[in-house]
C-alpha cells in the first residue's frame, strides 16, 4: 500500500505525490519530514534533474497542513510538538524557495495554506482550470504563514495584502496574473506534460529544457474576475489603517465592496490586525528574514487563543461560530500587536 508521500523516479524526474485525498491531501506532521528528506537526498543527486511534486486525486493539490493535529497537541499539552512542526515546514519552505533544480508543481485542485508553502515558493507552478488557491488563515485565528510574507507581496500592488485578509479564493486566470501560478494546462494534458518534463530532466541544461516544455504546453486562461476589481480594490487597500480600508470599502457601495467587508466580518480581528501589519511592513524582506518574522508570530499564536478557537469551530466542532478575543477590530490593543513580532531569543527559527 501506498504511503501518505509516494516517492519515484521517472528517470531523472524526481516525482512526490501527496497521497491523502480524502483529507484533500493535507500534510501531516510526518510528511514535512519526509518530504525534507527527500529533496536534501535529491540535491546532490546526479541522476536527478527535475523534480515534480503534485497531489493526488482532482480535488486537490494540497488544502494544508492537517490543523487537527495542532488542536490534538494542544489538548494534550504538547507544545514542542506544535512549535516542531512549524519548524520543520518552515525551513522546509526554505528549501524549496532555494532550491538548486527546477522544481515543477502542478496545483491541479485546491492549493491552499501548507500546500502554497510546497509550491508557490519553488520556480514553477502549474495551474489548470480545477485550481482554487487561497491563504485563509485568518478564518481560524491564525495569519498567512509559510513564506506568504514573501509570495504575497510579489502580487501586483494591494492584491497580496487583499488574499492574506480577506482568505479569497482564486481561480487558474487569476493565480497565472497575480504571480501564483507561473503557467496554465488543462488538466486533460498533464499527462503529456509529465512525459515531457521527465525528457527535459535528460538535458544537460534541464531548467532551460524544462521552461522551454512549459512555454509549449501553457495556454491563456483569459481574464479572471479579480482583474476586473483591480481599481477598487487598490483605492480601498491602499490605506494602512485597517479601519480606514473598511470605511472606504463601505464608501465603495458597490457588490465587489459589501462582499468584501462580509469576509472580511468572518475573520478573527486580532489576526486581520497582525496579518495587516505583517504583510505592509514585509515588503522587501528578503526570504529569510520574512521567514524568520513568521516563526514569532506562529509562536505566539500558538500560545494565543483564537487559534484554537478557530480549530474548534471550523474543524472539531464544526459550528462555524468562533469566539474570537477580541471581538472587533475597534478592541485590537496594537501594543500587544506587536508584541507578536519581537525575537524570541534562543527560540528564533534556525536557518542554517
Amino acid at each position: 500500500m501506498d504511503g501518505e508521500t509516494v516517492v519515484t523516479r521517472d528517470g531523472r524526474l524526481g516525482r512526490i505525490r501527496l497521497n491523502r485525498p480524502k483529507v484533500l491531501n493535507a500534510l501531516s506532521a510526518a510528511q514535512y519530514h519526509d518530504i525534507t528528506r527527500c529533496l536534501a537526498g535529491w540535491e546532490d543527486d546526479p541522476e536527478i534533474g527535475v523534480v515534480l511534486i503534485e497531489g493526488e486525486g482532482e480535488r486537490a493539490f494540497c488544502a494544508g497542513g492537517d490543523i487537527r493535529m495542532v488542536w490534538d497537541a494542544a489538548r494534550r499539552g504538547n507544545h514542542g510538538f506544535n512549535r516542531d512542526v512549524f519548524r520543520t515546514e518552515y525551513r522546509l519552505n526554505r528549501r524549496i524557495h532555494r532550491y538548486p533544480k527546477p522544481y515543477v508543481s502542478l496545483l491541479d485542485g485546491i492549493c491552499m495554506g501548507g500546500g502554497a508553502g510546497l509550491s508557490v515558493n519553488g520556480d514553477f507552478r502549474i495551474a489548470t482550470e480545477r485550481t482554487r488557491f487561497a491563504m485563509p488563515e485568518t478564518g481560524i485565528g491564525f495569519f498567512p504563514d509559510v513564506g506568504a510574507t514573501h509570495f504575497l507581496n510579489r502580487c501586483p500592488g494591494h492584491v497580496g495584502l487583499y488574499l492574506g485578509l480577506t482568505g479569497r479564493q482564486l481561480g487558474p486566470a487569476d493565480c497565472l496574473w497575480a504571480g501564483i501560478a507561473t503557467h496554465f494546462v488543462p488538466a486533460d494534458r498533464l499527462g503529456e506534460l509529465r512525459l515531457a518534463l521527465a525528457g527535459a530532466a535528460l538535458a544537460a541544461d534541464s531548467g532551460e529544457a524544462v521552461a522551454s516544455v512549459l512555454a509549449r504546453f501553457h495556454e491563456e486562461p483569459g481574464d479572471g474576475p479579480l482583474l476586473r476589481q483591480l481599481d477598487g480594490l487598490e483605492r480601498c487597500f491602499a490605506h494602512r489603517r485597517l479601519g480606514d480600508v473598511v470605511e472606504e470599502l463601505r464608501l465603495d457601495g458597490g457588490q465587489w465592496a459589501w462582499d468584501t467587508l462580509a469576509e472580511l466580518s468572518g475573520r478573527a480581528p486580532f489576526s486581520l490586525a497582525v496579518t495587516n501589519r505583517q504583510l505592509r511592513e514585509g515588503r522587501g524582506l528578503d526570504f529569510d528574514e520574512a521567514l524568520r518574522r513568521e516563526f514569532r508570530l506562529a509562536w505566539h499564536f500558538l500560545q494565543g487563543q483564537d487559534f484554537l478557537e478557530g480549530i474548534r469551530a471550523q474543524v472539531v466542532d464544526k459550528d462555524r461560530r468562533p469566539a474570537w478575543t477580541p471581538s472587533s477590530l475597534a478592541e485590537v490593543d496594537e501594543l500587544a500587536v506587536a508584541a507578536y513580532f519581537q525575537p524570541l531569543g534562543d527560540n528564533e527559527l534556525p536557518l542554517p
